[in-house]
């Protein structure tokens, strides 16, 4: 295959996106209603809930890792990343129902379970969501290529977002058995019951993923012996390369802001613009404008290069939270304005994985290890490891700006408020990209594909 020939194939694009829609499909109930499952259903305190997520998060520092790299030493007759796309997603499904189902025990048991069903989900979906981040290298050689199928998951991701943000709670309802107030609310059964419907879909999902998209691209000699890879090495190799670390510290100071902010944005909502019925309006446009966002990658990435357009998206993204924070916040057409342009931003994240896919061809050709698993399983850490700490900070600052719940906020909170939701995502996200100021691959990556066809006689 010639990376400057190479083009983009429709039908690989759409199989790959089908990837997407089956992680997005087992870990949106657990980011989205695990929490509130937990509290208002299983009756766990909120000391059991950090625990548990705390524990979670550590084991997620070594098993991470671990993943990345027993699934670059895989060979098979299907490849190094497919096989586990084809036999993890039911043991996914599985963890992914016990972790929403309510066991009929108490006390320490209770939270023990909890536990280790919350963590296998975890680490099932490490299995399947590595292995579908380092397939991206196995299945496109070309740089703007795989950018493009990068695309279609973004894309992907976007509509099914829109898709189960509109169905889900209609469905958990639907299948609850509780009326309170004379309406039906979430109960056991509604959680159970909706999480199996996403548990079943998705593991097609990845077959069809794993069916479709072969791994065409080898990253040495296919004659070539087979060689044993210290993990101490890749490790080595992995933090020499300044450009992967450039790129991870990004993904991560990234996620921290934009976690941040869409935790708080429905306090800034209630309690700051002073209306419930805000809330719709501005999470619609916002996911809306992030699938046209979606579709501007391909033209964005190759006309400015993807550490350029990265930058450009996270200025605007700034632009459009500190205009927030300075205009008051009485016209829903200016705040539905510049929810669009935020919205419009928000894609930006999936430049990331393209410049991962790129920070994996560098260490080959610079340090000569490629570890496309142990790579991505990088990423997924710092995103999950975001994920921790926003949720805990922002809590603590929420409590330090003054906030009381469901009572009328005073201006010294509703300023504190507005600062955590606005200003604080914007000066997170101005620190991620300072490393993007030294970044250079965007004008190598045809330099490099070329040594490494060389070097791998073209295969």
């Amino acid at each position: 295959m010639n990376q400057k020939t190479e083009k983009t194939n429709p039908k690989v694009a759409f199989f790959y996106s089908l990837g997407q829609i089956g992680s997005d499909l087992s870990w949106y109930m657990i980011n989205t209603y695990l929490t509130v499952f937990y509290t208002d259903v299983v009756g766990l305190s909120a000391v059991a809930i950090s625990m548990i997520m705390l524990i979670a998060r550590i084991w997620d520092a070594v098993n991470d890792p671990m993943m990345g790299a027993i699934a670059d030493r895989t060979k098979t007759r299907w490849g190094t990343f497919r096989p586990y796309l084809m036999f993890a997603p039911p043991f996914l499904a599985l963890f992914n129902i016990l972790t929403f189902t309510v066991f009929p025990v108490e006390g320490a048991l209770k939270v023990a379970i909890c536990m280790i069903c919350y963590i296998g989900a975890g680490m099932a979906y490490t299995v399947v969501n590595i292995s579908y981040g380092g397939l991206i290298n196995r299945i496109a050689k070309n740089s703007q290529v795989r950018m493009n199928y990068v695309t279609a998951k973004s894309i992907a991701a976007s509509v099914l977002s829109m898709i189960l943000s509109a169905v889900v709670m209609p469905v958990i309802l639907f299948f609850s058995n509780t009326m309170k107030n004379g309406e039906k609310a979430a109960d056991a059964h509604g959680y159970f019951m909706t999480v199996v419907i996403c548990s079943i879909i998705l593991i097609p999902c990845f077959w069809l993923c794993a069916w479709k998209c072969k791994e065409t691209v080898h990253a040495t000699k296919i004659d070539a012996p087979a060689e044993k890879k210290p993990i101490g090495k890749s490790l080595k190799a992995l933090f020499k390369n300044k450009y992967l670390l450039m790129t991870v510290f990004c993904v991560f100071a990234g996620a921290c802001g934009a976690m941040a902010r869409m935790s708080m944005l429905s306090f800034y909502v209630i309690y700051v613009v002073g209306s419930f019925t805000m809330i719709a309006p501005i999470y619609t446009t916002m996911t809306v404008c992030s699938l046209l966002g979606s579709f501007t990658l391909p033209w964005g990435t190759k006309t400015f290069g993807k550490r350029n357009y990265l930058l450009i998206l996270t200025f605007l993204s700034i632009t459009g939270l500190v205009l927030m924070f300075l205009v008051p916040a009485d016209n829903p057409v200016f705040l539905l304005s510049v929810s669009a342009l935020i919205g419009l931003t928000m894609c930006s994240g999936n430049i990331c994985t393209g410049m991962l896919a790129d920070c994996i061809d560098y260490g080959d050709y610079e340090y000569g290890v490629r570890d496309e698993g142990l790579t991505f399983s990088f990423m997924g850490f710092g995103v999950k490891l975001a994920t921790a700490i926003t949720g805990s900070v922002t809590v603590l600052l929420l409590a330090k700006v003054g906030y009381v719940p469901n009572a009328d906020q005073t201006e010294t909170a509703k300023m504190g408020i507005n600062a955590l939701v606005n200003l604080f995502p914007a000066a997170v996200m101005l620190l991620s990209v300072v490393p993007l100021f030294f970044y250079r691959l965007d004008g190598k990556m045809d330099e490099i594909a070329n040594a490494l066809d060389e070097r791998n006689g073209g295969k």
